[in-house]
């Protein structure tokens, strides 16, 4: 019997952070067993518990049959928190209000649901090089087209705005922040952030996407709401429970509309109709995240202090290592390590899979976040143990030399 054909638009999809683990699991279902530096998943590594009044608040959802639809653009109470949430972030908020806020099923349902109401065919978005996946996949389930403009390495992977501005055009819709970055850890400054801020507001029908998921996650501070730095451009920013308050597997995440001169009403119409349409978030979910925003944060400074003793170690054990080399990461909990060796420079979906198969270590490849700005890198996510880190390095050493032979 023939075979049912695939659509183009489903099997050109790459998902590089998931699609290592298939061969992975086929090694772990042989008896290996897997050193995991691969997954942004606190949860997946010992030392990150969702906080226990979290929980609670989950729990009594269910226990209180708080198990029925929210309202489409999530239960009030989670928006007013959401808006005071945003109004007061540590280098400045800006005026939101809970009408602003949209809780999604993750900030990846919300990407999709932003990109089916802005773009139309022809339509760009600019996202940075190197990105998180789903930025490059989802555009062109809507007829539209990634840009990727370039973040300096050499300069704390900051955002390049003259390459940024070189691609402008009047096909650009969205100009999209990731900051923190995911998968360099780079954080943008304010000068940045003001630049593109500068950009987007020459160009009519150009807002900016912010991804601020991991915004709390911050070692040095130095973190901007872009939201905060606007007072005519419009700014969406994205965030949610799943890496700062350590619950990922809830997917509950929201979307805040900053839109100083109500430019974006009628996408806002379109985006409140595909809201609707897909009913709501998932109601303890979302009474669970509203118990980490209103309950105390003095937990989070516990948890930022592990990850940067485990940061501080991978960089160590990194410039040790003959043929690696790493930027410093000043915010989430992923580095972006660079090839200096020719052998893997070209080749690091090679290294990837080599790696796993003789040495066990599961990590990203680079090309796997931007074919053109992350070849010739890895990502690894420093949520493990120090036990497990000394180990994965250990082993990733050893590869290294037995190859370079």
């Amino acid at each position: 019997m023939s075979e049912f054909p695939v659509s183009s638009r489903a099997s050109k999809i790459e998902y590089a952070i998931r699609d290592v683990v298939v061969p992975a699991m086929k090694l772990e279902s042989q008896g290996h067993t897997i050193l995991k530096l691969n997954i942004g998943d606190p949860l997946a590594y010992p030392g990150f518990p969702t906080p226990d009044h979290m929980i609670d608040a989950f729990c009594d959802g269910l226990r209180n049959q708080r198990n029925g639809y929210s309202p489409s653009y999530g239960l009030p109470e989670l928006r007013e928190a959401i808006a005071l949430d945003e109004s007061r972030k540590k280098n400045g908020g800006w005026n939101c209000t809970f009408e602003d806020v949209y809780v999604c099923h993750g900030v990846t349902e919300a990407l999709q649901i932003i990109f089916a109401a802005f773009l139309q065919p022809g339509d760009k978005i600019l996202a940075p090089g190197p990105h998180y996946p789903p930025y490059m996949a989802y555009p062109q389930l809507f007829s539209g087209e990634t840009v990727e403009y370039e973040l300096d390495e050499e300069n704390g992977w900051s955002i390049d705005i003259d390459d940024l501005e070189s691609k402008m055009d009047d096909k650009v819709r969205l100009i999209v922040v990731i900051n923190p970055n995911n998968p360099t850890g780079g954080v943008a400054n304010k000068s940045q952030l003001e630049a593109i801020i500068n950009i987007a507001g020459s160009w009519p029908n150009c807002a900016i996407l912010s991804d601020e998921i991991y915004d709390e996650i911050n070692f040095k501070g130095n973190h901007y709401s872009t939201a905060s730095l606007s007072q005519n451009v419009p700014v969406i920013t994205l965030n949610g429970v799943s890496k700062v308050f350590y619950a990922p597997g809830w997917r509950i995440g929201y979307m805040a509309w900053h839109d100083p001169h109500d430019e974006l009403l009628l996408v806002r119409d379109g985006v409140e109709r595909l809201l609707r349409s897909r009913l709501c978030a998932s109601t303890p979910a979302q009474l669970g995240y509203l118990a980490g925003l209103e309950g105390p944060r003095e937990w989070m400074n516990g948890y930022t202090n592990r990850l940067l003793k485990q940061r501080n170690l991978c960089i160590q054990r990194i410039q040790s290592i003959d043929g690696l080399e790493v930027t410093k990461p000043d915010g989430s909990f992923y580095m972006f390590v660079r090839h200096t060796d020719e052998k893997w420079k070209s080749n690091d979906k090679e290294f990837v899979l080599k790696l796993l198969h003789e040495e066990h270590v599961l990590v990203v490849h680079g090309s796997g976040f931007s074919p053109e700005y992350g070849q010739g890198h890895f990502r690894i996510v420093f949520l493990p143990a120090l036990e497990i880190l000394n180990e994965a390095f250990d082993r990733i050493e050893c590869f290294l030399i037995k190859h370079r032979k």
